[in-house]
């Protein structure tokens, strides 16, 4: 089985660019950012429970990076970067971490490496199956009404809120529960230890106003960028500043 996905290819010789989404987005997610990378080819995959992926399920984020190795196997991606936000930013990294062939860097936006307590994992196992619980139950506008009230998103105004909610909305309820439940910061491991000895690049990139994963860029010991004028969803927020950003790490 493979993840949905679109490829748009570039120039050879150069490596592919696989890009993953956050919760509740999809493979058009990144494409504003992407299609200004050239000569790179680029794909944009569907994470399970989402998009064109919609119906697949997972048990875990094992099951998740086999399907994410047998995606670019059924491509013939055999030389890489993985850019990944929030969610996808944490497969990317659990990906990584389990061995990835062929995977020339890692640039992760908004991600986190894993909880490092274990009353951490507790509060957010029970955070997240009370949304899973809405996500199923409830309709999607008014579950994402109250998610993008949540804290790290905090930097949204009015007009930016309701315009995530409108396109969120689009999803199937019971694939993103699924989801969430499958790939929980409840259930990740703490990463730092194992990403702070990669053997490719790794770079990190945040939003200025996106406090809480300022502070964890920090405790990774890896190249930090922040991009200008923007929160937690920094490509959404400033596209330009975040096309820059990985124009100057590709050329490195």
């Amino acid at each position: 089985m493979i993840l949905h996905a679109q490829a748009n290819e570039g120039q050879t010789g150069f490596p592919w660019l696989v890009f993953l989404h956050g919760f509740s987005g999809n493979c058009q997610e990144w494409q504003t950012v992407g299609e200004q990378l050239h000569p790179y080819s680029r794909l944009y995959i569907d994470l399970p429970g989402h998009g064109g992926s919609a119906d697949i399920r997972v048990n875990g984020f094992d099951d998740v990076s086999e399907l994410l190795r047998n995606t670019l196997f059924s491509y013939n991606i055999l030389n890489y970067w993985l850019v990944g936000y929030s969610l996808g930013g944490r497969v990317a990294m659990m990906a990584a971490c389990q061995g990835m062939p062929g995977l020339c860097g890692l640039v992760i936006e908004g991600g986190h490496p894993g909880l490092q307590y274990e009353d951490e994992r507790l509060q957010r196992r029970l955070s997240d199956g009370r949304w899973a619980a809405r996500f199923r139950g409830e309709p999607l506008r008014d579950v994402f009404n109250d998610w993008y009230q949540q804290p790290v998103f905090a930097s949204l105004d009015p007009a930016q809120r309701q315009a995530l909610v409108a396109l969120r909305s689009q999803n199937k309820g019971h694939t993103l529960a699924a989801m969430l439940e499958a790939t929980s910061l409840a259930v990740q491991p703490d990463l730092r230890a194992q990403l702070s000895e990669c053997p490719f690049p790794f770079y990190y990139l945040c939003g200025e106003r996106d406090d809480k994963f300022r502070a964890l860029a920090t405790e990774l010991s890896v190249p930090n960028h922040v991009i200008r004028n923007a929160g937690h969803n920094a490509h959404r927020d400033n596209p330009a500043g975040v096309v820059d950003c990985l124009a100057q790490i590709l050329r490195r």
